[in-house]
């Protein structure tokens, strides 16, 4: 997508103004842990525990930047058809588009017998995504702690995602200039 490119792209696809379209993109979660800074007294010595369980799911992420609106859903894989599954419950529920990377899975045939309209962005550009800014503070309040279950985990990502979408905070974290002005400048 060039400069304007996202507006371009979301009318090749046919998509009018108003109708949900979600940026989506997929973050591992796992209980290999990672340590993060932490304050201490000057001179001793710190002493974390961190969990080495090669353990893990992905978190499947949209985010519709106008609504302020989060959607997601967990797999155990990331292949096509946990994909198709997702986009199914997502199509259900009203989401008409999804925009995300080049991924394998994204293209695969299953996924596009969905039919939802895919709209792809350029490759190595996750700096586009707004489901990765989302992803950044989700790391910001979870990762450096010890979790007993993977299902620990899970429950405190999707307390912060309930959090940021009750708290208003979506949409000042991702309604980006831009795609805010592609998706306003859609035919009714």
């Amino acid at each position: 997508m060039e400069k304007r490119g996202l507006l371009a792209a979301l009318q090749a696809e046919e998509l009018r103004r108003g109708e949900e379209v979600v940026f989506a993109d997929e973050m591992r979660l796992g209980l290999l842990g990672q340590v993060r800074r932490v304050w201490g007294r000057r001179g001793e010595k710190l002493r974390r525990r961190v969990e080495l369980r090669y353990e893990w799911v992905y978190l499947v992420l949209g985010v519709d930047p106008m609504k302020g609106r989060l959607w997601w859903d967990w797999v155990k894989r990331v292949r096509g058809v946990e994909i198709a599954q997702v986009l199914r419950t997502w199509k259900g529920a009203g989401v008409k588009g999804v925009v995300w990377d080049h991924a394998a899975f994204h293209k695969a045939k299953v996924v596009g017998e969905v039919g939802l309209r895919r709209i792809y962005q350029p490759p190595y550009s996750p700096e586009l995504n707004p489901a990765e800014r989302v992803f950044e503070e989700v790391r910001r309040w979870v990762e450096g702690r010890r979790y007993e279950s993977i299902e620990a985990k899970k429950a405190a990502v999707e307390e912060v995602l309930r959090r940021l979408e009750a708290e208003g905070k979506v949409s000042s974290l991702v309604g980006w200039h831009y795609i805010r002005q592609a998706l306003n400048a859609l035919p009714s």
